[in-house]
């Protein structure tokens, strides 16, 4: 993967905004436990919340690859651009001088991995297997609260079989 891939380009664009969301979305979870928790709520509140929390573990889950994305970017476009460069700094810092030829960089999973003389792969970093398992998790979530919010609100609920239709007239056939 070369360094002016577009896709590169886009999530390092994307990693800053993203830097900045964290905080925000943070904040924005807390407020709204402490507002689901505290008296004076809506009667409605559970499958409110439900939703509303469904939609914040999948607004984690992109800004977590988001950011992900972005650090695999800038190890891509480190490892690739002015001297001293290659092979990248993560992996020069884990093998010897000899063992290492290259590496490799994933965006789906995440991935930044050092390639080895025997053609093996290690990863450059444990915060990758993190960031997927937390991508993963986040959007795991956010399945088993929208399935929970309908659940509450009683759109999944068992309802009566329809009442057969009525067989339409039979008109006469004069022959």
């Amino acid at each position: 993967m070369d360094d002016d891939s577009p896709l590169g380009l886009l999530f390092g664009l994307l990693l800053y905004p993203a830097l900045l969301a964290v905080p925000v979305w943070g904040i924005a979870v807390i407020v709204k436990l402490l507002s689901a928790a505290l008296p004076g709520r809506r009667p409605d509140w559970r499958p409110d919340l439900l939703r509303w929390s469904a939609r914040m573990a999948l607004l984690g889950a992109v800004v977590l690859y988001v950011l992900g994305a972005g650090g695999v970017a800038l190890s891509v476009h480190e490892s690739s651009s002015g001297a001293d460069s290659t092979p990248a700094h993560e992996c020069r810092d884990d093998f010897p001088p000899g063992v290492l030829v290259g590496q490799t960089a994933s965006y789906v999973p995440l991935r930044f991995d050092c390639v080895l003389a025997d053609g093996s792969t290690r990863s450059s970093s444990p915060a990758y297997l993190w960031l997927n398992a937390g991508v993963a998790g986040l959007g795991l979530a956010a399945v088993v609260l929208k399935v929970s919010a309908s659940m509450a609100s009683g759109r999944w609920e068992e309802r009566e079989p329809a009442a057969p239709r009525p067989a339409p007239p039979r008109s006469a056939v004069s022959a």
